[in-house]
């Protein structure tokens, strides 16, 4: 469901159109300032409802990038969890297995707190937590752990998924999905600050566009004209 924030851009345009219908109907309508004239009203309605078709597009491309980095880092934890358990029978170096036993924690989402003694007061000093569990750093802590195995000549698992180089080409995967995701979310960021602008411009934007039509009629026919009250209670809102 969209927010009501979305469905108030939507409601403006769809407004704009409703305005310059009645505004067609006047035969005195013949604003001396461009931008409220008739065509130009028409104009900007298409271009509105055009960017409102383009911010929705790169909000769905958004979804998809995030639904899809969910789906691939879903196997993460799992997949990292039987590279330890196969490590433990290697026999490899304590000082080997722990480094990857600690970065596989912190891949878990295990969190490794310091503390400080209590204040003057007895007071317990806040803990700090060392979790890093963006998908991002999960990634970045993944590759880490890889390069670990690359050391390690005793791994080599029969396993398909847990081989080196199909672990390399999943993380390559992880990697990319969360790039899309930066990616969908800076090209509709953009598209939110075109739409903006459009509707929103002080003095230029659609809203503001609307308000002198309104003002327009009102010096054209009467503050308590038909006309006037026709066009004033259509209702356009302007974002907080």
């Amino acid at each position: 469901m969209a927010s009501q924030s979305e469905v108030g851009h939507a409601k403006n345009v769809a407004n704009l159109q409703k305005l310059t219908e009645q505004v067609i109907t006047f035969t005195d309508y013949n604003p001396p300032v461009d931008n409220l004239k008739v065509v130009n009203l028409q104009t900007l309605y298409a271009a509105a409802s055009t960017k409102l078709t383009q911010v929705e597009d790169k909000r769905l491309a958004n979804k998809n990038a995030i639904a899809l980095r969910q789906s691939a880092f879903e196997k993460l934890k799992p997949t990292c969890t039987k590279i330890i358990n196969h490590l433990d029978i290697l026999g490899i170096t304590e000082g080997t297995l722990d480094q990857a036993k600690s970065l596989n924690r912190v891949i878990q989402g295990g969190q490794k707190k310091t503390t400080t003694p209590p204040d003057e007061n007895g007071n317990p000093a806040p803990t700090v937590s060392t979790s890093r569990q963006s998908y991002t750093q999960q990634a970045e802590n993944f590759g880490i752990l890889l390069q670990l195995l690359g050391t390690i000549s005793a791994y080599n698992p029969n396993e398909d998924d847990l081989k080196l180089v199909n672990l390399n080409t999943y993380k390559d995967s992880l990697v990319s999905s969360t790039q899309s995701v930066d990616q969908t979310e800076a090209e509709l960021n953009t598209k939110l600050i075109e739409r903006d602008n459009l509707l929103y411009a002080d003095g230029t934007g659609l809203y503001s566009i609307a308000q002198n039509v309104k003002k327009y009629v009102k010096s054209l026919y009467g503050a308590t004209s038909p006309e006037y009250k026709n066009v004033s209670d259509i209702k356009f809102t302007s974002p907080v």
